[in-house]
């Protein structure tokens, strides 16, 4: 009876969540195989610790070290939580794979979600090409210290590829298939934390002191001034806390979008905050030789911590567990680009829209946007070959392109004000203070990723952020006179609802 009962309002909360859908005037084509914990697991595995604080470990070792690595990270996060938190309350509101795009034009109009989506679509892409490139240096690191493999930049970029492709066959197969690995991953990276720092903690015979580790400065950028090292230095922890609009990509593959897709991008930020702030000062802490470790034959500072405390077998052991957390992570965000290249094809904003936005009546998966999203992705990543600043480019790029895109429709909500009618999801009187704290943050951690990360400034050195953003505008404002007759989201009910009151039962039983 329970099991009938259960079942029969698991496809009520489902139908509920089609006709939501069509309101905001979509078909369903997408399978809505995603529950609870499977949405927030997308979130959690994008933003994946074990990517991203293992991937630019050496990059805050040059900027700030120590000090800047562990409290930049807790004072990011806690800004972060605001803007994620900020977010989910207009995903609530909007959930729909389109996710920031469609936000930001029910809010402002075509424009503002033409170039949202646009600069949501460059972080997205980047940060395929970031999380997967990181990868592969891993694995390079790995072979080396297994085989004595030489990580060339050319065999690094064929590891690449090779990840590239085995993420494009995954997602082939159905978000059933995603959703359970990145249910996987989850475990994967909380275990995976708690092993690589109980290792550190318990087998070297030498650590660090708490001094060091909230204290110890270290500037190699080649600028003076300690405040600006220290600025620059937040970009460890923001490109970190970056990918979890995952959750809203995939509302419409989830049940229960309207509150699960926002709860995800909550809990996925929250929990990375904790898990990632132990991880780093469990790296910190074992720290043995400062410049030798940055300066390791590995090409991977974290390795280089590992093979110190541990003996290459352990180093081995660890480096296994983070590059298995890095392929979950980028799977995860081959699906939530995948998702927005289709819904951003749907509105006809991409050249050859048509083709993008096919769904397999197989699988009911955009098997078209998934090929492009990974080939795109590679071209990115692709000067690696040639320059050793480029993969820091590619970072720089998913920051500075999906951070914007984040506060965009935040703005608009806050400038919406009464118009906007949330979802069952919502802040109450928090929205506002929230919304704006996060809106301020963002503006400024857009300045900071822009500025040159080391001096001199040459063409190895230079922070092409900047020069990125300005081309994808640049490219986006060319496009618009093309493709403004075909574009457009098309305009549904703005609420399905109901009253205050009914919204408050509808969070309350689902929460």
């Amino acid at each position: 009876m329970s099991r009938m009962t259960w079942t029969s309002s698991s496809q009520s909360e489902q139908r509920d969540e089609e006709q939501r859908l069509r309101e905001l005037g979509y078909q369903p084509v997408l399978a809505r195989r995603m529950g609870d914990f499977g949405n927030f697991a997308i979130s959690f595995s994008v933003i994946s610790i074990l990517s991203g604080c293992m991937t630019l470990y050496g990059f805050g070792m040059r900027t700030g070290g120590p000090a800047v690595m562990l409290w930049g990270w807790l004072g990011v996060g806690l800004f972060v939580l605001c803007v994620g938190m900020a977010l989910a309350e207009v995903t609530s509101a909007y959930p729909t794979s389109g996710a920031l795009y469609y936000m930001a034009d029910r809010l402002g109009g075509r424009k503002w979600g033409w170039y949202t989506g646009w600069l949501n679509l460059l972080g997205l892409l980047g940060a395929i090409a970031g999380i997967d490139y990181g990868a592969a240096l891993f694995t390079g690191a790995l072979l080396h210290l297994e085989f004595g493999f030489e990580p060339t930049p050319e065999k690094t970029m064929a590891i690449f590829g090779c990840i590239l492709l085995l993420h494009a066959v995954l997602n082939l197969f159905g978000v059933r298939l995603v959703s359970v690995l990145n249910s996987v991953s989850v475990w994967w990276h909380l275990a995976g934390v708690a092993v690589i720092v109980t290792a550190l903690a318990v087998v070297p015979d030498r650590h660090r002191s708490v001094s060091f580790a909230f204290s110890e400065f270290a500037n190699e950028t080649g600028w003076s001034n300690p405040l600006y090292v220290a600025a620059i230095g937040l970009l460890l922890a923001q490109y970190t806390f970056s990918g979890y609009d995952a959750s809203a990509h995939l509302s419409e593959e989830t049940s229960r979008a309207s509150v699960s897709a926002a709860r995800g991008i909550v809990r996925s930020i929250w929990v990375s905050w904790i898990a990632g702030f132990v991880l780093l000062a469990g790296l910190t802490f074992a720290i043995q030789d400062y410049s030798g470790t940055l300066e390791s034959d590995t090409q991977v500072p974290p390795a280089q911590i590992f093979l110190d405390g541990l003996g290459t077998t352990g180093a081995e052991l660890l480096l296994l567990v983070v590059i298995v957390a890095q392929l979950f992570c980028g799977n995860a965000e081959v699906a939530a680009a995948s998702r927005m290249v289709f819904a951003f094809s749907r509105d006809g904003a991409l050249p050859g829209s048509g083709l993008w936005r096919r769904v397999s009546s197989r699988t009911q998966t955009p098997v078209a946007a998934v090929w492009l999203s990974v080939g795109v992705a590679g071209v990115l990543a692709a000067p690696s070959l040639y320059s050793d600043t480029a993969y820091g480019a590619v970072t720089a790029i998913n920051v500075i392109g999906i951070t914007p895109a984040y506060a965009i429709p935040i703005f608009l909500r806050l400038r919406a004000g009464d118009r906007f009618q949330p979802g069952p999801w919502r802040l109450g009187r928090w929205s506002r203070p929230i919304g704006w704290v996060a809106v301020c943050w963002v503006a400024v951690v857009t300045v900071l990723f822009c500025l040159p990360q080391s001096r001199p400034v040459t063409v190895d050195s230079m922070n092409y952020a900047s020069v990125a953003l300005a081309v994808v505008l640049l490219l986006a404002t060319a496009w618009w006179y093309v493709a403004r007759r075909s574009y457009g989201t098309p305009q549904g009910a703005p609420s399905a609802y109901g009253t205050a009151r009914e919204q408050k039962e509808i969070a309350e039983g689902i929460v």
